[in-house]
């Protein structure tokens, strides 16, 4: 985990801060401390934001009876007593996808953490020390949190499990690393980076979902509709060979090209051709 963590911590922020994405709020601040600053998004939704990984993010989301935190980012201690200061109700937490910066030591504040089973691979070396139950969310499924539902959305591309969370009545959306933050880091391939592109955009067209809030989230790079499509065309260019991408000489875990289009990155390398 420790060299994984490592490896984000070399990609992702030395890039995403050079394509322009700094950090910019108009959120009002909640909460500050030493290891997380939490601002409002609305009444009762907010996004935390950590600093030891491009500003790595968690989302309070809060109904009538129950909230859930979506990610515990990468080490916030007593992240518990945090939520529990921002809302009363009871919150569970669930994982947008399993890699330390976003299931990192504060998920041991948490009986319990829902993940999507197809990143059960990655479980072992992101989350070992995890003592808590693993319980497992379902493609398609509705999360009722009273007077609120969150739609859950399996979208593979990033890691095997990714998966985005949609307030449909809000018109906005929670996508982790799905779609990269405006640099994504493709593990799986482009085949699937493309049928998730293609489900997502029309979801997001069908239901009128404005945006979606990223893992990494800096106040101006919420991913679009426009934003999933370009993504979903850039990978489908590159199986064509259309695409060439560059060469990324600091690129790690095999993800040595980089393709750079309409302001955002996908970090690849030859596994991910297929």
């Amino acid at each position: 985990m420790k060299k994984f963590l490592f490896v984000l911590l070399a990609i992702v922020p030395l890039a995403m801060f050079a394509q322009g994405f700094k950090p910019t709020y108009e959120e009002k601040v909640v909460y500050e401390g030493s290891d997380v600053i939490f601002r409002q998004i609305d009444a009762h939704t907010w996004e935390g934001n950590g600093h030891l990984m491009a500003n790595e993010t968690l989302y309070l989301i809060e109904g009538e009876e129950r909230a859930i935190l979506l990610d515990a980012g990468t080490d916030i201690k007593e992240l518990d007593k945090i939520v529990a200061g921002i809302t009363s109700k009871p919150v569970t937490l669930i994982a947008t996808h399993v890699h330390p910066d976003h299931t990192g030591k504060s998920i041991d504040c948490f009986p319990e953490i829902y993940i999507n089973a197809a990143d059960m691979v990655n479980v072992a070396e992101m989350m070992p020390n995890y003592k808590g139950t693993i319980k497992y969310l379902r493609d398609g499924e509705t999360i009722d949190l009273g007077g609120r539902q969150i739609d859950v959305i399996f979208t593979p591309g990033h890691t095997p499990g990714s998966t985005t969370f949609i307030d449909r009545a809000a018109g906005y959306g929670f996508s982790g690393d799905a779609f990269g933050s405006g640099n994504l880091l493709l593990i799986t391939n482009c085949s699937t980076l493309i049928l998730t592109c293609q489900r997502m955009s029309a979801y997001m067209q069908k239901n009128g979902i404005k945006k979606l809030y990223p893992g990494h989230y800096m106040g101006k790079n919420v991913e679009t509709v426009e934003r999933v499509i370009n993504l979903g065309e850039m990978a489908q260019g590159l199986l064509e060979g259309k695409y060439q991408g560059e060469a990324n000489p600091k690129g790690m875990l095999g993800l040595n090209r980089v393709l750079t289009m309409h302001g955002v990155r996908i970090n690849y390398g030859e596994a991910q051709l297929k």
